[in-house]
């Protein structure tokens, strides 16, 4: 069988800033049909390549080799054959083929005798307002920050139409934008016509930003990590529908992403990047499986799988005979949920609960509930994973246990005190025993001021500290979380994102709390800093024996972390209990829909 003829051949793509070369001979292609990943961690490169193609690069970079697209590559019959392979596309064995088809165009291109369909896209002529937009859509990773907050999202959509379609009327733009909307999941069209971006969710903004990509059926898609901040329900829905559109309008698919159970998913092939150099590719099926080189090995062992035994036949015979019932509304109950059913107790123990969250709701001044009738136990040395949607709660019921917010009823005991009785110093000494790790690391430090300020912070709000034990403590919690001493006098920006959280963490135990909370610390994180965080956390835990409180929505994290696992949804608890039993044995329909949407790499 024919290899299927490619949309797009790079061949020796190189980008320099200034002196400093960052992407070295990178060659790669891009079949109609078929969705390529291109993965790697920060700093690899991997978007580097990707902007180079439509050009959207920085005005400083600058791109040497070439990168044909081939304007007949996505018709119907030119592609019949690519869409329709469930074979790998693109190889190990591959690689010199690559490298030959691509070389020969090059020499090609010198002679002067290129094909007249063929566009160079990184010729200094190239027709960039066709390439962008009409060859080439692209779906930048946060929306929010992609489209203009003061116009509405129709007329942001509708804008490429007027390039690339100049003969409609506006009326019959807004037609167009309407049935993209709709193709692409979202069916209120008209309410997100009119909407700005601030009024829609992540996951529809991601919807939208997919709907201009592809409005002028371009031929490429580049989906520039799609899914980073997105819960995994959505992340499943986004990754469905970029498989669905690939299918369908035989888009040929760059997949830029640092999440390895998202790219066993969703892609068929794969290009493996590091420090600017390709240094594996073939199908995903045969790199995950027996791959080839050290880094490759490397980042596939730094990924939190996902392992479950599911009962089936057990939840098959109770649901013939009705005893489920409704799934969360089995499991939810105002006590907030059946905690000894899930065998957490057992888990617990005797060990000394440092916090009791008892029967907590948070209401908004509207009347509606932010959550209702939360109840949990953090005890010494275990870890309770806090999981669902984005908008469940979990961020909610954490301010509360660290005081940021006052339930509307209920209470928050710590160390037996109860937090919303307290002022003044008696209220900053229970806070005290507790330690935050934010989410973005890079917005929760002070950027003016240097690493050794902020670990030494909450020491100099709590008091009692000189200057020199504050910096002996700061020294000793660098050691603590692996960073070299000279991290002290350093700024914000001269760190690594990894870095930055360490020194989140560092601060978090700089009163030696006995409970820490970890909202969301590892979401952006490439898999190898994830791994080596999560490892130095549960190291901490031993040495220190705090309890911890994990926020995340990445049952592979919660599985490998946590000790007891609560599930919430919309406010409410659906099931809580043992993590080994919540995973392997989901009693809420709720638990088995987020399982279910969850990347499970199985080899």
């Amino acid at each position: 069988m024919s290899e299927p003829r490619a949309i797009v051949t790079v061949d020796g793509l190189s980008v320099s800033f200034d002196d400093r070369e960052v992407t070295h001979g990178v060659s790669l292609k891009l079949y109609p049909g078929r969705i390529t990943a291109l993965v790697g961690e920060s700093g690899s490169g991997k978007s580097v390549t990707a902007m180079a193609l439509p050009r959207l690069d920085p005005s400083v970079a600058t791109v040497r080799g070439h990168a044909y697209l081939d304007a007949t590559a996505g018709d119907a019959a030119g592609s019949a054959g690519a869409a329709g392979s469930t074979g790998a596309a693109v190889d190990a064995g591959d690689s010199a083929a690559v490298d030959v088809t691509a070389s020969d165009r090059a020499a090609a291109a010198d002679r002067g005798d290129t094909r007249h369909d063929d566009i160079d896209l990184l010729a200094a002529d190239a027709p960039l307002q066709r390439i962008r937009g009409e060859y080439i859509g692209t779906v930048f990773q946060e929306p929010s920050t992609a489209f203009n907050p003061v116009f509405t999202l129709g007329m942001q959509v509708a804008e490429s139409l007027k390039y690339h379609q100049k003969g409609l009327t506006a009326a019959q733009r807004k037609q167009k934008v309407l049935a993209q909307l709709r193709e692409v999941g979202l069916d209120d069209a008209e309410r997100v016509w009119s909407s700005y971006p601030h009024q829609l969710s992540g996951g529809q903004l991601q919807r939208v930003m997919i709907a201009m990509a592809i409005i002028n059926r371009p031929k490429v898609l580049i989906a520039d990590e799609p899914t980073t901040a997105l819960d995994v329900t959505t992340q499943k829905a986004i990754l469905t529908l970029i498989a669905r559109l690939a299918k369908e309008l035989d888009l040929a698919v760059l997949l830029i992403t640092h999440d390895m159970g998202v790219v066993w998913q969703a892609a068929q092939d794969m290009y493996v990047m590091h420090d600017g150099v390709i240094v594996e590719q073939g199908s995903v099926d045969r790199v995950f499986r027996n791959p080839a080189d050290d880094y490759t090995r490397m980042l596939l062992a730094a990924v939190p799988r996902l392992r479950v035994v599911e009962h089936v036949a057990e939840r098959v015979a109770e649901r013939d005979s009705g005893e489920e019932g409704s799934g969360d509304a089995r499991d939810a109950g105002d006590d907030g949920g059946a905690r000894d059913a899930g065998g957490e107790l057992s888990v617990l123990g005797d060990a000394k609960r440092i916090a009791v969250v008892q029967d907590v709701s948070v209401s908004y001044k509207s009347g509606t509930f932010a959550v209702e009738h939360i109840s949990f136990d953090l005890a010494v040395g275990r870890t309770r994973a806090l999981v669902g949607e984005s908008g469940a709660g979990k961020t909610t019921i954490a301010k509360v246990i660290s005081g940021q917010l006052a339930p509307t009823l209920g209470s928050v005991l710590i160390e037996g005190q109860d937090l919303a009785k307290a002022h003044g110093r008696r209220k900053r000494g229970i806070l005290s025993h507790m330690g935050y790790v934010f989410q973005d690391s890079g917005s929760a430090l002070n950027p003016r001021k240097t690493v050794a300020w902020s670990i030494a912070e909450p020491m100099s709000v709590q008091g009692g500290f000189s200057e020199a034990e504050r910096r002996a403590r700061v020294l000793e919690l660098l050691d603590q979380v692996e960073l070299p001493a000279d991290v002290a006098d350093r700024f914000p920006h001269q760190l690594s994102g990894g870095q930055r959280q360490r020194v989140g963490i560092a601060r978090a135990l700089s009163l030696n709390p006995s409970l820490l909370i970890a909202d969301e610390p590892t979401s952006s994180l490439d898999v190898t800093v994830q791994r080596r965080v999560l490892d130095l956390l549960r190291r901490l835990q031993q040495e220190h024996g705090f309890a911890c409180l994990f926020i995340t929505h990445d049952l592979g994290i919660v599985q490998e972390v946590s000790d007891v696992i609560t599930v919430l949804r919309h406010g409410r608890i659906v099931e809580s209990g043992a993590t080994d039993r919540v995973l392997n044995d989901p009693q809420a329909e709720y638990t088995r829909t987020l399982l279910d949407a969850s990347p499970k790499i199985d080899l």
